[in-house]
């Protein structure tokens, strides 16, 4: 009925430019249906990476929940942004590289620990992925990869 008074009177609805109403069309879950997903999926996710610590004696296991954990605590934000949306942000041309260089440490560290059973390789994956991580998240915050790039120019000056 409304869209026939809609198209009768030709009135536009104004949509409010809500961060957890846009749904990509592929998710019918409500606004605090995807607060929950989100929360679970982060808490989840922080939750595996905390039980990775607890194994870390052992890399392969270790990886594997601390990748796990990480991939769903990343994966968590597109319940409220939605899948597409974060493919797109996260290839935009500023994360691209950070993005590409996490996704492939996450594979190399899942391979590593599960194929190839590597002690040396998943640990070198595993902290190149959080240093990707780092780098990655810094660029959605103004100004903080010069910060962080000045900080460390300085401190490689001083020590050298």
């Amino acid at each position: 009925m409304w869209k026939l008074n809609q198209s009768l009177f030709n009135v536009e609805e104004e949509r409010e430019d809500n961060l957890l109403e846009e749904s990509d069309g592929l998710c019918s879950l409500s606004p605090l249906q995807r607060m929950y997903a989100f929360g679970g999926c982060l808490v989840g996710g922080l939750a595996c990476m905390l039980l990775s610590l607890i194994v870390f004696a052992k890399p392969i296991k270790f990886a594997v929940l601390f990748t796990v954990g990480n991939l769903l605590a990343v994966g968590s934000t597109a319940f409220l942004i939605g899948p597409v949306q974060q493919i797109r942000m996260m290839f935009d041309p500023v994360r691209v590289f950070a993005s590409a260089i996490y996704i492939g440490c996450v594979v190399l560290a899942l391979i590593s620990a599960l194929w190839i059973h590597s002690k040396i390789l998943t640990i070198l994956a595993i902290i190149i992925e959080i240093c990707a991580l780092i780098w990655y998240s810094l660029s959605y915050i103004p100004f903080a990869r010069q910060m962080v790039s000045g900080l460390m120019v300085r401190f490689c000056d001083t020590e050298l």
